[in-house]
């Protein structure tokens, strides 16, 4: 059966945790099988997915970029596809769509579009009959940079710096640097606000903002949040929640509707520390170097195409 579009650009990244040219081959054969011009691109160094999926925005580009990797290739091949304004672009409607196929170690992103689908089931389903879906994005106002899954700040973002420093791999390793930080971790004093309306002030935990509604793979931090509302969520722990239950109530989103935490949405967030020291603030796991202590973000609704299943099966 012949594809619905005439080529595909295949963006795999060769240092995502789980990854095999194995799984490259077998995504770009299916997509040849099916007639389509297919570029297989392997990433070389930081940066390049995010161009490879920018030069796909040409009037004659692919109808789908598939993300090889994990949540960083996923986010680095969002970023690139919505460079463009596709809302107003003339080309809006050759927009490619993209289709992410996990080798990485937490895979969030895929699992928030396919659940717990085999990736082969996505494959075929790109191929022979594809859905697209328009879903949101945030955009980091003090940066300009867009996040797929989400920010957060505090203890969430504290675990990435940690995670540096341990040695297991997949979704252990952020796990236990989450566990690692947490005997550590001294909440902040700080403020949310969601459309110009405080929500939350005083000793913070975290502030989670997205976007998907898992992080790190396992944990459940937005369990309400819809990828095409239009609407961005924010999930905010104070201390009233015991640090040593947060793990085990964060897997399924147990810990909403707890004591100390805020659950709210909307379509810009600030989240800020109000003591004058800096805020550790991540997105998409990438922890924000530039010190600040303010961070805003905004919904850029329906900003990126993806293929995911159609509704209801």
């Amino acid at each position: 059966m012949s594809a619905p579009f005439a080529s595909v650009l295949v963006i795999a990244n060769p240092a995502s945790g789980t990854y095999l040219p194995e799984t490259a081959e077998t995504v770009r054969r299916r997509f040849a099988e099916a007639g389509c011009t297919v570029t297989l691109v392997v990433t070389e160094q930081a940066g390049h997915a995010r161009k490879s999926a920018a030069e796909a925005l040409a009037p004659d580009g692919p109808g789908i970029v598939v993300a090889l990797g994990g949540d960083g290739t996923a986010h680095d091949v969002a970023a690139g596809l919505a460079g463009a304004d596709t809302s107003t672009s003339p080309h809006a409607a050759r927009t490619p769509a993209l289709l992410t196929l996990p080798t990485g170690t937490g895979n969030s992103f895929y699992r928030e579009i396919w659940a717990d689908r085999p990736w082969r089931d996505a494959l075929e389903l790109a191929v022979t009959a594809p859905h697209f879906r328009a879903i949101d994005l945030a955009r980091v106002a003090e940066n300009g940079a867009s996040a797929l899954l989400g920010a957060s700040t505090g203890v969430v973002a504290q675990s990435l710096i940690t995670a540096r420093d341990i040695t297991d791999a997949g979704r252990e390793r952020y796990e236990k640097a989450v566990a690692t930080s947490l005997r550590t971790f001294t909440p902040y004093p700080g403020r949310v606000l969601v459309d110009g309306e405080v929500v939350q002030e005083g000793p913070t935990v975290f502030a989670n903002v997205g976007g998907g509604r898992h992080r790190g793979g396992r944990f459940e931090l937005l369990p309400h949040s819809v990828l095409d509302d239009g609407l961005l969520d924010v999930c905010v722990v104070g201390t009233a929640l015991p640090l040593r239950e947060l793990p085990a109530l964060s897997r399924d989103g147990g810990h909403v509707g707890r004591e100390g935490v805020v659950y709210a949405r909307g379509r810009s967030v600030v989240v800020e520390r109000t003591d004058g020291h800096p805020l550790v603030f991540e997105y998409d796991g990438d922890v924000l170097d530039t010190p600040g202590e303010r961070f805003t973000l905004d919904v850029m609704p329906g900003a990126l195409r993806v293929v995911a299943p159609w509704p209801g099966r």
